[in-house]
């Protein structure tokens, strides 16, 4: 029983979830993250598992993998994975939406603080020779807005209050519990729009998120705001925010995810008060083992139980 593996971060740090996988009997298949289908198809036909972090798990894909029950989201999102294709054809797919939550809150926070002090720019001229005086931005005591406030909007709060921040949020389905209980007041989207010195983004992409934060939406902050995402490319869109950046119509933002990554270049990239990093939100040495041995775990629930596995995303009973 094979099971194709195209994430580079499996395994990475504890050979743990491939010794899993072996003593249960299943072959483990490596391929790169960017692998064509060409790559894959000689493997598919016997694959009953895959465990993928940007594949594009299509309907052409899956249409070659007769065997396949589980696909395992190496992470949290799974706008790569099409979910009515596999409903169809009663394939799991699942992901794991809490094991890195800390790292990418971490990140987050890291972002902001950056973004207000201008850490980076303060090392870059440094480095250069030069000695900066860089008066910057306070990020104790600020309001923050949070626009998804599940596993990781969550813990993004919690920090904010180690800086005494005032804590707003919006969200689809919110968890008025957890925000009675930690001072957290929902509020509408432009609302905390308008009134957020620091936003964060923690959304999925949707078609109700897609483009959230466009020109309009940007216009509608403070001119002294920062514009935070770590959740997905499409949330902001990238043009927009190129251009209010540019003309100063906020002071800065930063982001981890684009619309198509990998990216060698980008326009937002010669912006000083835009930070780019390349995706490694939720990558530390502990999230990435975690997750490697849940979605092994997801594996064996399914294929050698018989059991449905945790974190469905599509629907299936």
């Amino acid at each position: 029983m094979k099971v194709i593996c195209t994430s580079p971060s499996f395994a990475k740090y504890d050979a743990a979830p491939i010794d899993t996988l072996k003593q249960h009997g299943f072959e483990l298949i490596t391929l790169p993250a960017d692998a064509p289908l060409s790559t894959l198809e000689p493997h598919l036909a016997e694959t009953v598992a895959m465990i993928v972090a940007f594949t594009d798990v299509n309907d052409e894909l899956l249409a070659k993998a007769p065997q396949l029950k589980v696909v395992c989201k190496h992470g949290v999102g799974v706008d790569n994975i099409d979910l009515d294709a596999t409903r169809a054809r009663g394939i799991y797919v699942t992901n794991v939406p809490d094991a890195n939550k800390h790292a990418v809150a971490d990140f987050a926070f890291a972002l902001m603080l950056n973004s207000a002090r201008q850490i980076t720019q303060a090392a870059e001229e440094t480095r250069a020779g030069n000695w900066p005086r860089i008066f910057a931005t306070d990020v104790y005591g600020k309001t923050l807005g949070i626009i998804g406030l599940g596993n990781i909007g969550k813990q993004v709060a919690l920090r904010a209050k180690g800086f005494n921040m005032r804590v707003i949020a919006f969200d689809f389905y919110p968890d008025e519990k957890f925000a009675a209980e930690h001072g957290i007041e929902f509020v509408s989207m432009d609302r905390l729009t308008e009134e957020g010195d620091f936003i964060t983004l923690h959304t999925p992409l949707t078609d109700e998120t897609r483009n959230l934060f466009n020109a309009t939406r940007i216009k509608r902050m403070k001119k002294s705001a920062f514009l935070i995402n770590v959740s997905r490319g499409g949330v902001i869109n990238e043009n927009d925010l190129f251009q209010a950046l540019q003309d100063n119509v906020i002071a800065g933002a930063a982001a981890d995810v684009f619309d198509h990554e990998p990216l060698a270049e980008h326009p937002l990239f010669t912006l000083p008060n835009f930070i780019p990093t390349s995706h490694i939100a939720g990558y530390t040495d502990g999230a990435i083992s975690a997750i490697g041995e849940r979605c092994v775990q997801q594996i064996i629930q399914c294929l050698k139980q018989g059991e449905r596995p945790v974190n469905v995303m599509n629907g299936l009973a």
